[in-house]
């Protein structure tokens, strides 16, 4: 029997799509694959996006801005001098875009104007670090990317 180009290039791309689907297949049936969602709540978050946007710009309009370092052991978030530090509260969350799992949230409780978080139960890598705050009835967002 001998076979065309015609017949030849029909069986190259049915033999190729076997191949990407056998891949496909493999990769969404196979646990040690990790397919989760970025943000568990996408569409939820979507909607407060104004509000979002609203406290970003007050934090930007600071004269003296929120501050977050690494000093070695610990992460250390500093907050404007010009506030009082005991009306600050808020909450701030450590998110790992690389595992979901590892991802926490922590309340702003200030015995100092500023706030440590120690490093040691922190895996390595990129963290992204809000900081969602108010002082005195005005609501701040500051976001920060560090590499551990």
């Amino acid at each position: 029997m001998k076979i065309n180009w015609g017949t030849g290039i029909v069986i190259a791309f049915g033999l190729f799509m076997s191949f990407i689907l056998f891949f496909v297949f493999r990769v969404q049936s196979d646990s040690k694959y990790d397919n989760e969602l970025v943000v568990e709540d996408y569409y939820k978050q979507e909607r407060v996006l104004e509000t979002r946007l609203e406290k970003e710009h007050n934090a930007a309009g600071l004269e003296h801005k929120l501050l977050i370092t690494d000093t070695g052991k610990d992460i250390k978030i500093i907050f404007p001098e010009s506030f009082d530090y005991k009306k600050i509260s808020g909450k701030v969350s450590l998110y790992r875009p690389s595992a979901q799992k590892l991802d926490f949230e922590m309340p702003v409780l200030l015995s100092s104007p500023y706030l440590l978080i120690p490093k040691h139960g922190l895996a390595g890598g990129r963290w992204d670090i809000i900081v969602d705050w108010k002082y005195q009835d005005k609501n701040y967002l500051s976001k920060e990317k560090l590499n551990l």
